[in-house]
């Protein structure tokens, strides 16, 4: 049972590997490798970046953000992936992450910070309208393939 205050980190890319046990929860399509290749990548690419929650020095929640500026809204923060391991939901490690967040959004003059959530999942919209996020918009999406979009 953790028993400290949550630790806020970003996590460097030889540390990546330490993070994918929590972050498997949310992405189980991924298996490792494809996962540090992809967090590589879209370090080189995308500006990404990896912010891990621990306690007692056990990650215990994740987080994969980036910035971008939009026509539509400026600067923001864009948060991919936010999640926490489901033994250790509710002691405020996700809280603790987007406190982090919103700080360093702040400190890049990001005037938002943006995210994603599935529509299954009830259980993360709930905790981010308590941490005054709203729903603002749906998001679309469609496959592409060789031909064009498939169904």
């Amino acid at each position: 049972m953790p028993h400290g205050d949550p630790v806020i980190l970003e996590v460097e890319p030889a540390q990546v590997a330490s993070t994918w046990p929590v972050m498997h929860q949310l992405r189980p399509h991924l298996d490792l490798d494809q996962y540090l290749a992809a967090v590589a990548r879209m370090r080189a690419t995308d500006g990404f970046r990896l912010l891990a929650a621990s306690v007692d020095g056990k990650v215990g929640a994740v987080a994969g953000f980036r910035t971008m500026e939009m026509l539509y809204c400026g600067r923001i923060l864009s948060v991919d992936d936010l999640v926490t391991d489901e033994s250790m939901r509710s002691k405020g490690l996700g809280k603790a992450l987007l406190d982090w967040l919103t700080a360093e959004a702040r400190s890049l003059g990001c005037g938002q910070i943006h995210l994603d959530s599935g529509l299954h999942r009830l259980d993360a919209h709930r905790f981010y309208e308590r941490e005054s996020f709203k729903k603002t918009a749906f998001h679309f999406a469609a496959k592409v393939d060789a031909q064009g979009r498939s169904p």
